[in-house]
């Protein structure tokens, strides 16, 4: 009982540590494009490094991410906890040459396919690099996307040594060090950006290059340098659980019984994977075409709304979620049922209001957030025109992050990964017919539009499971929507015309002052106003909110 307990807080220790090292990622990610828009903003060059990241970066969503955890860390598990229930000492010992020689064959496959994905990333960067870029891009903007490309495809060499690593040390049970290297590695590639960049500037004052392209050389670097600093990191706590981290013949290798079964995992998973990366790929050849621009808005624009969802729909959620599925295990439908619908009023009580406040004071956070050096006006409303359509689809994203697991609580993965596929067919075509129309923001509507089809069809996808109360979760969840409107609507009037007002009291200052006070003080407005109808209805969700930190405290 005592070790069940022990076993409990040091999960629930692991879990808390995880938590803030994704949140404190986050905010790093955050800063590092924010960095991204000091040194390059909306420029060609902004686009050339967006798309020469995001190169290496599917490769690496693909391959490194998916080994791990869908292959390699419950294979490794698994020879682990044979080992443990062997008490024969020479059988212990043989056990553990085993799962050090898989460990090894599993290395050595991972450094020999990604080197070889590398060095034809390499070689072929000239004839990819286009396929992004519209006909009539200046030859010397598409020599620097495809040199940035060639300089940043070795990351996912590193990357998946790192991620290598990690399941390693996932595998016993060991999270932070694997936590903290998203954090590094954003530090590294700004730190890197402000060094490197007036050096490189300082040694090219008689080349052609731009100040924006000799910026995304050093970002580019920075990626390089923080993904071999993710991997070094880790390297110390991997040695200290006693695994070695050698290489083996190729022949054992691929022969490996382990090895084979971790390839057996993966393979189905990357088709998978490879349909949803499809977006991204789509998306980003769209955007690279339509407009100069167009590719670092969308990015800049993602990554504000990820930080909003990040703090308040995925953190909501995480609380209210774990239930769900011991709720389906002992068959209690009705409390089941209840949980649901509190769930999805709760992301609700959040995420409406947050759009209608980001629809009114976008502008003045990716001011705050963005405008300085080259992120300038232009910048801004490219940004600021795309983020109001990205904004739009934040309530569909939520709730489908609520009613997809209350899918897989009941063991039915096929039904939510089938509403996946089908959303993802509909923001390519969206994408495809709204971008050249409206550009950038075509792109983000298509995302939003896509994210409300995924809902739609989810809760169409309930009437397959009986023990799911869909009618009465939309009838609920419908005029709850509805009820935030009317509330956000209301509390929008006074933002809207006092925000003016604070924009002139602050004026003239530098951007945390201009922008960020007249934010604040716009927040407190909208969310005072806000909380007083609630109050005023006597709001049930609000009020379980309260009772629920209450008991947590």
């Amino acid at each position: 009982m005592s070790q069940t307990k022990n076993s409990k807080k040091s999960l629930l220790k692991s879990g808390l540590v995880l938590s803030i090292m994704t949140f404190a990622s986050r905010i790093m990610g955050l800063i590092r494009e924010m960095t991204k828009a000091a040194f390059l903003g909306t420029t060609a060059y902004a686009d050339a490094f967006g798309i020469a990241f995001m190169i290496p970066n599917l490769f690496r969503r693909l391959f490194a991410e998916n080994a791990v955890s869908v292959a390699f860390i419950p294979t490794f598990r698994g020879y682990a906890e044979e080992e443990k229930l062997l008490t024969d000492e020479e059988q212990k010992l043989k056990k553990h040459q085993e799962t050090q020689l898989f460990v090894s064959s599993t290395l050595t496959l991972v450094t020999f396919l990604t080197t070889i994905i590398t060095i034809l990333g390499i070689i072929c960067a000239k004839w990819i690099v286009p396929l992004f870029f519209s006909a009539n891009t200046e030859t010397i903007v598409l020599n620097e996307a495809t040199l940035l490309t060639r300089i940043m495809f070795p990351y996912l060499f590193v990357i998946s040594i790192a991620a290598f690593f990690q399941g390693i040390l996932n595998g016993e049970s060991i999270f932070a060090p694997s936590g903290f290297t998203p954090v590094l590695f954003n530090g590294i590639v700004v730190l890197v950006t402000y060094i490197l960049t007036p050096v490189l500037a300082k040694h090219g004052q008689n080349s052609d290059l731009t100040y924006e392209a000799i910026a995304a050389r050093a970002m580019s670097i920075g990626v390089i340098t923080g993904g071999c600093i993710q991997a070094i990191f880790q390297w110390p706590f991997v040695k200290k659980t006693g695994w070695k981290t050698t290489i083996t013949g190729l022949k054992n290798a691929f022969s490996n019984p382990g090895t084979k079964k971790v390839v057996a995992l993966i393979i189905p998973t990357i088709v998978g994977m490879a349909a949803y990366q499809l977006n991204d790929l789509v998306s980003t050849a769209l955007a690279g075409k339509v407009a100069t621009g167009t590719v670092a808005a969308l990015q800049y624009s993602l990554r504000l709304q990820e930080l909003i969802l990040g703090i308040f729909a995925v953190s909501i959620g995480t609380v209210i979620l774990p239930d769900l599925s011991g709720l389906a295990k002992r068959k209690a439908w009705d409390e089941y049922n209840n949980l649901m619908v509190s769930a999805v009023k709760i992301i609700t009580l959040i995420t409406i209001p947050v759009t209608f406040y980001s629809l009114v004071c976008g502008k003045d956070l990716i001011c705050l957030l963005y405008k300085t050096r080259s992120f300038n006006d232009e910048s801004v409303q490219a940004t600021l025109g795309v983020f109001k359509y990205h904004i739009a689809g934040l309530f569909f994203i939520a709730v489908n992050r609520i009613i997809t697991p209350a899918f897989y609580a009941q063991s039915n993965t096929k039904l939510p990964t089938l509403s996946g596929i089908i959303s993802m067919v509909a923001n390519i075509i969206l994408a495809v017919v709204l971008s050249f129309p409206l550009k950038g923001p075509g792109i983000a509507l298509a995302l939003s539009l896509a994210s409300a089809i995924n809902t739609i069809f989810l809760f169409i996808f309930m009437k397959k499971m009986p023990c799911m109360d869909y009618k009465g979760l939309a009838r609920k969840m419908l005029l709850y929507v509805l009820k935030m409107i009317i509330f956000s609507v209301i509390a929008s009037v006074p933002t809207f015309f006092l925000r003016p007002v604070f924009l002139s009291w602050f004026e003239g200052h530098n951007r945390f002052i201009s922008f960020g006070l007249p934010t604040l003080l716009t927040a407190c407005i909208f969310g005072i106003t806000g909380i007083l109808l609630l109050v005023i209805f006597k709001d049930e969700s609000a009020v379980a909110i309260v009772n629920k930190v209450r008991r947590r405290k």
